[in-house]
């Protein structure tokens, strides 16, 4: 007489469905994720009582001693519009100006204006209001 039962349950617990969830929420956090690519120059932005996240292409920065630079490298403002150009090759954009707050308008105007002569949203970086 065998008393032995036909179904056995299996002890063994398997990885691979938790290591998939793992996988898709990873990416899911990864993809959803702000990306703010800060400006590595020091300026002192001004205020804003709104500050909104742009996700930018190119950086452009006016430094207080008004020198300036698309993507952290070094260029003159006769030399920014070839400059910008080819930072945005030939495809609409969103360039953030990073101006110091002691920059005179005109340099911000004149800036913006070549950016927007090249067919590109032009966004102004603050830093939020205490």
């Amino acid at each position: 007489m065998n008393l032995q039962s036909k179904h056995k349950v299996e002890t063994a617990f398997s990885m691979s469905s938790m290591t998939d969830i793992i996988f898709l929420l990873l990416i899911f956090f990864m993809l959803t994720a702000s990306f703010v690519t800060p400006s590595g120059l020091p300026v002192n932005l001004p205020s804003s009582e709104s500050s909104t996240i742009v996700m930018q292409r190119v950086s452009i920065t006016i430094t207080h001693d008004l020198r300036y630079f698309v993507n952290d490298e070094r260029t003159n403002i006769r030399r920014l519009p070839d400059d910008l150009k080819a930072a945005l090759r030939g495809q609409e954009g969103v360039v953030v100006l990073h101006v110091d707050q002691s920059v005179p308008t005109e340099h911000l105007i004149r800036v913006a204006g070549i950016a927007t002569s090249l067919n590109a949203r032009v966004s102004v970086a603050t830093r939020p209001a205490e």
